[in-house]
C-alpha cells in the first residue's frame, strides 16, 4: 500500500469517525473501500464488457424491417428538405 494524506472537512472527520466507531472498522479502511466505489462507477469500462451487456436487447424485437424502413424515409426527407431533388 501507499502512504497518502488527505485534507477533510471537519463534519467529513466527525463522521468518519462516528461510522468507524459503531461499525469496528478503521478509518482507513473506511476511506479505501469508498475511493474504490467511486472509482468503480467512474472508470471507463471495458468496451466488450459494455457490448456483452446489450447483446441480443432487440433480439425479441419482430418490427425491424418497418423500424428501418421508416428510418430511412425520414433519412430521405432530410436529404430533400436540405439539397433538393
Amino acid at each position: 500500500m501507499v502512504r497518502t494524506q488527505v485534507y477533510l472537512t471537519e463534519e467529513q472527520e466527525r463522521g468518519l469517525k462516528r461510522l468507524a466507531a459503531s461499525s469496528g472498522r478503521k478509518q482507513s479502511e473506511l476511506i479505501r473501500e469508498a475511493i474504490e466505489g467511486y472509482l468503480a462507477e467512474r472508470q471507463p469500462r471495458d468496451w466488450k464488457a459494455a457490448l456483452e451487456t446489450v447483446r441480443g436487447m432487440w433480439a425479441d424485437r419482430d418490427d425491424l424491417d418497418e423500424l428501418y424502413a421508416d428510418l430511412r424515409q425520414d433519412w430521405d426527407r432530410r436529404l430533400k428538405r436540405l439539397y433538393g431533388e
